[in-house]
């Protein structure tokens, strides 16, 4: 059995030495253990603009179980994970964020657990204690949130997960551009596991997932899962016409008892509320219409500006 380890790597010169010899140390235990046949380590750099790429470049030469991908600039978290999966030899990978936030120890038992049949093991932070306050709310919020729209989603998991070679060819089917992995390996419907752990503070640098990116990437889970919102504007806006139907008629009952008030309350409050379900319905739908725009023109998710111990067809060389 061979394991390939993937890891996006954008602006991780700081780490990028010390997630090599921890992965080192754990992955040469565990062929001494017979746990696995060889491995590799795949390490996609996302158009990073620090010296990720020459240390990447400095361990392939030096490794050749070290494979590394190098994008023509930043195409975001998805597509160098992307990336990194279909490069991915394996007869199962792993992938994992660089920032060892999420520890390389738990893939022992992910490979047990997909040797007992899984074809996707499922990391599942069970502690996030190191996180600060806002971030463990706002995750729990997102997780909470994208479950009410609809969203298949394995609750407090990332993007750290084992995935089988019959996932990893599953995956490789998936043609859209817009890409949400989180929502996407659920929906695949294989047998599945999860293995919990706690969440380690972030070895170096910062984080890559302000508030800005973590809304961004709501909203890109959502308008790519589920139409729940649409079905929403729908159910609203019969729920507003049943609302005016009523305002109207008991503006007609006021007026006959000699009771209304004349004024803004009839004309205000009617423009306030309907004009405000309309702007905000036609962002929704401007949402799904830029996603149907970027579907269309069916741009490539990343484009591969050179790559390190890889052959011409993309396989990692034998070491």
């Amino acid at each position: 059995m061979k394991l390939s380890v993937v890891i996006p790597c954008f602006n991780e010169e700081q780490v990028i030495d010390e997630v090599y010899r921890r992965l080192n140390t754990l992955l040469n235990s565990y062929m001494a253990n017979a746990l696995i046949d060889d491995y590799e380590v795949i390490y996609v750099d996302d158009g990073s603009s620090d010296g990720t790429l020459s240390a990447l470049k400095r361990l392939a030469a030096a490794d050749k179980r070290v494979r590394a991908i190098s994008f023509s600039g930043n195409f975001g978290h998805q597509p160098a994970l992307t990336a990194g999966l279909y490069h991915a030899s394996g007869d199962m990978a792993v992938s994992l964020d660089a920032d060892l936030q999420d520890p390389p120890e738990v893939i022992g038992e992910m490979i047990k657990r997909c040797a007992d049949g899984a074809d996707i093991v499922y990391g599942v932070r069970d502690d996030r204690q190191e996180d600060t306050w806002f971030k463990r709310v706002t995750a729990q919020a997102f997780y909470k949130f994208m479950t009410l729209m609809g969203v298949n989603l394995i609750h407090n998991h990332a993007d750290f997960r084992l995935l089988s070679r019959a996932a990893l060819d599953a995956f490789q089917r998936y043609g859209e551009v817009n890409r949400f992995l989180r929502g996407m390996f659920p929906s695949m419907g294989f047998k599945h596991s999860i293995v919990n752990y706690k969440r380690e503070r972030r070895f170096a640098g910062t984080t890559k997932y302000p508030l800005k990116k973590m809304v961004s990437f709501a909203v890109e889970g959502i308008t790519s899962f589920t139409n729940f919102p649409l079905r929403l504007a729908f159910v609203l806006g019969f729920v507003n016409f049943v609302a005016a139907i009523i305002l109207g008629i008991w503006t007609i009952v006021s007026k006959l008892k000699g009771s209304a008030v004349p004024g803004w309350a009839s004309i205000v409050l009617p423009i306030y509320l309907f004009g405000g379900i309309q702007l905000m319905f036609i962002g929704i739908l401007s949402e799904y219409v830029g996603k149907i725009y970027m579907e269309v023109k069916h741009r490539p998710v990343f484009i591969i500006r050179e790559t390190y111990n890889f052959d011409d067809k993309g396989q990692g060389k034998s070491p």
